[in-house]
């Protein structure tokens, strides 16, 4: 019987992935997983999110096993050593094709080439596969036939050709007769790759498993997306879908997601998360078209004359939350516990870094990813370069979020910061954005005065002449 193998990446799951489905039609399947501690170092993974996919993947090697397919695990330090890797494995598995799913950031993208190139030596079918975007990035190209630079436009043209033609959920890899694997010393065990030290609550906090987001999607849609366009934005609500780890890993799919609000009654929620969906498709056709934003260069290459600050101490205090500012320092320590933040905060901590505080965007979206449990690189650079004014369709330079009277509007009587800056409990519902005289002795003074800060990032942005 042809045998085949699944290279599992980011697709950490059994239902509507789109690789695997192929290979099960072509024949019966091994699965493969490479873990490279060095590249996930390099890429600033964070321990939380790594974690998270080490318990994924263990539920899904239960799962797989159950339908006969084995997972084979290995490991090696980067990228550039997986095609040698491969070079091995592949005649000793004796499969005729490697089945896996694209990835667009220029590292992946080259790390693919090379293995193309060890399977065409070899003789093995190389068959690459796209299942992250609802649409195929580099099929979606305006009247000109040049990239979309602005979501607007790619929104309304995506949903187009999603209304002629939705891409269906996939159904799962049929059961098959348990190959005969050799044993091979180039695998190991799942339990014996180089993970990072774990933190038991993270478990608690980040359930692993696909039956677990299922859950948590379909209860999205039937009981809080009406509601989202006018809660999405409330922090102390739980008006989102907290679903954004269960896509970055491959818990869920991009299209489960997008078929699960079609089967919703269509209103402004819907709508309105449909778009989130697209925005997270938008920026990686922004980064498979522009590669340069994978090598720290700013989308808008006119933009070098920007006099950033390198100032570490005031950025030590950004990350620890120490800003002075209740609703940065409120997010910033959500993060450093959870892992996660909610996405009004990203754009308000993300603004104050490279606005107020005029330091380099690139050094908050790095630590961003540091600690991340859906830490996306497309999503999270697209994010901090339109909070940074950088990007493509960013928020124009002058476009400056005036945090408190961020907080004032999203937060109104301070549950969200009282939860997470707790010194600032007892002020009212009024002087908690803003402390003041009344700040407590053990919470800092601001780090900067909003209204200089505001002047000097206006002033660094002005194109020369």
């Amino acid at each position: 019987m042809t045998r085949v193998l699944h290279w599992f990446r980011s697709d950490l799951r059994l239902d509507d992935n789109t690789a695997l489905h192929a290979a099960s039609s072509a024949g019966q399947v091994i699965g493969l997983y490479i873990a490279t501690p060095a590249q996930w170092r390099a890429h600033a993974d964070a321990p939380i999110k790594l974690d998270y996919w080490r318990r994924n993947l263990q539920l899904l090697e239960q799962e797989l096993a159950q339908r006969g397919i084995p997972l084979l695990c290995a490991e090696v330090p980067g990228y550039k050593d997986i095609p040698g890797l491969l070079e091995q494995l592949l005649p000793a598995l004796n499969v005729t094709a490697l089945h896996c799913n694209r990835e667009y950031p220029v590292n992946e993208r080259e790390r693919d080439q090379q293995v193309e190139h060890v399977c065409k030596q070899l003789g093995v079918s190389w068959q690459l596969h796209n299942d992250q975007t609802l649409v195929a990035p580099e099929t979606v190209l305006n009247k000109s036939g040049q990239p979309f630079k602005v979501f607007t436009p790619y929104a309304k043209t995506v949903r187009e050709r999603l209304a002629l033609v939705t891409p269906p959920v996939l159904p799962a890899a049929t059961r098959q007769p348990v190959p005969s694997v050799p044993a091979l010393s180039l695998c190991c065990s799942l339990s014996e790759l180089s993970w990072p030290a774990a933190v038991p609550e993270w478990e608690t906090l980040w359930p692993a498993g696909a039956a677990r987001a299922h859950k948590q999607l379909e209860g999205f849609a039937a009981a809080t997306i009406g509601a989202y366009k006018e809660q999405r934005d409330i922090p102390a609500v739980a008006g989102t879908s907290q679903l954004s780890p269960q896509l970055a890993a491959g818990v869920l799919s991009i299209r489960q997601c997008w078929h699960a609000t079609l089967r919703t009654a269509g209103n402004a929620g819907v709508f309105t998360w449909q778009n989130e969906l697209l925005w997270r498709d938008f920026y990686k056709q922004v980064m498979w078209h522009f590669p340069h934003v994978c090598k720290k260069y700013q989308w808008r290459t006119d933009l070098g004359h920007i006099p950033w600050r390198h100032d570490e101490a005031d950025f030590a205090r950004w990350c620890e939350g120490r800003t002075g500012i209740p609703i940065v320092d409120a997010a910033m320590r959500q993060l450093l516990h959870t892992g996660w933040m909610h996405n009004r905060l990203r754009m308000i901590t993300a603004m104050f870094l490279s606005k107020q505080l005029l330091i380099d965007w690139r050094w908050g979206e790095h630590w961003f990813m540091q600690q991340l449990i859906d830490g996306d690189f497309s999503a999270n650079n697209g994010g901090w370069q339109w909070s940074a004014s950088t990007g493509t369709d960013a928020a124009p330079y002058f476009r400056i979020f005036n945090p408190v009277t961020q907080s004032q509007r999203f937060d109104p009587d301070g549950t969200f910061i009282r939860r997470w800056v707790p010194e600032l409990a007892e002020l009212d519902n009024k002087s908690i954005h803003d402390p003041g005289l009344w700040k407590p002795a053990d919470y800092p003074a601001p780090l900067v005065d909003l209204a200089f800060g505001r002047e000097r990032a206006l002033s660094a942005f002005k194109l020369p002449g």
